[in-house]
Protein backbone atom coordinates (compact mmCIF):
# COMPACT_ATOMS: atom_id res chain seq x y z
CA UNK A 1 0.00 0.00 0.00
CA UNK A 2 1.47 3.54 -1.25
CA UNK A 3 1.72 6.26 1.40
CA UNK A 4 -0.51 9.20 0.35
CA UNK A 5 1.17 12.10 2.17
CA UNK A 6 -2.16 14.84 0.99
CA UNK A 7 -4.78 12.24 2.65
CA UNK A 8 -2.72 11.40 5.50
CA UNK A 9 -2.38 15.48 5.91
CA UNK A 10 -6.45 15.62 5.45
CA UNK A 11 -6.86 12.32 8.23
CA UNK A 12 -4.76 14.28 10.45
CA UNK A 13 -6.29 17.86 10.37
CA UNK A 14 -9.65 16.32 10.86
CA UNK A 15 -8.39 14.12 13.90
CA UNK A 16 -7.20 17.39 15.59
CA UNK A 17 -9.76 19.60 14.57
CA UNK A 18 -12.09 16.91 16.16
CA UNK A 19 -10.20 17.57 19.48
CA UNK A 20 -9.83 21.17 19.49
CA UNK A 21 -13.60 21.79 18.31
CA UNK A 22 -14.55 18.85 21.13
CA UNK A 23 -13.03 21.61 23.68
CA UNK A 24 -14.71 24.14 22.92
CA UNK A 25 -18.07 22.51 22.19
CA UNK A 26 -18.53 21.12 25.83
CA UNK A 27 -19.10 24.51 27.56
CA UNK A 28 -21.42 25.20 24.65
CA UNK A 29 -23.54 21.60 25.44
CA UNK A 30 -22.90 22.14 29.03
CA UNK A 31 -25.08 25.64 29.02
CA UNK A 32 -27.62 24.11 26.50
CA UNK A 33 -28.33 20.59 28.70
CA UNK A 34 -28.38 23.09 31.75
CA UNK A 35 -31.04 25.37 30.30
CA UNK A 36 -32.95 22.43 28.92
CA UNK A 37 -32.77 20.90 32.85
CA UNK A 38 -33.94 24.28 34.14
CA UNK A 39 -37.51 24.56 31.26
CA UNK A 40 -38.23 21.29 32.55
CA UNK A 41 -38.18 21.96 35.87
CA UNK A 42 -40.10 24.98 35.32
CA UNK A 43 -42.96 23.07 33.37
CA UNK A 44 -42.59 20.34 36.42
CA UNK A 45 -43.53 23.34 38.93
CA UNK A 46 -46.41 24.09 36.81
CA UNK A 47 -47.80 21.38 36.16
CA UNK A 48 -47.73 20.49 39.95
CA UNK A 49 -49.32 23.70 40.74
CA UNK A 50 -52.11 23.03 38.26
CA UNK A 51 -52.81 19.59 39.78
CA UNK A 52 -53.23 20.94 42.60
CA UNK A 53 -55.48 23.82 41.81
CA UNK A 54 -57.63 20.76 39.99
CA UNK A 55 -57.94 18.55 43.25
CA UNK A 56 -58.76 22.03 45.02
CA UNK A 57 -61.47 22.12 42.36
CA UNK A 58 -62.87 18.68 42.52
CA UNK A 59 -62.47 18.82 46.28
CA UNK A 60 -64.90 21.54 46.43
CA UNK A 61 -67.31 20.44 44.37
CA UNK A 62 -67.30 17.17 46.52
CA UNK A 63 -67.88 18.86 49.45
CA UNK A 64 -70.92 20.20 47.68
CA UNK A 65 -72.31 17.79 46.22
CA UNK A 66 -72.40 15.92 49.62
CA UNK A 67 -73.22 18.35 51.50
CA UNK A 68 -76.16 20.19 49.52
CA UNK A 69 -76.99 23.95 50.76
CA UNK A 70 -74.71 23.79 54.01
CA UNK A 71 -71.29 24.55 51.98
CA UNK A 72 -73.13 27.66 50.67
CA UNK A 73 -72.03 31.34 52.36
CA UNK A 74 -74.24 33.31 54.89
CA UNK A 75 -74.75 36.01 52.91
CA UNK A 76 -76.16 33.94 50.03
CA UNK A 77 -78.62 31.84 52.83
CA UNK A 78 -80.00 34.55 53.68
CA UNK A 79 -81.25 36.20 50.26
Amino acid sequence: MKFDLPSFLMGYGAGASTVLVARHLRPLLVEVATSAYRFVDMVAARAAMKQEDLEDLLAEAKARARGGERTRPADEAQA
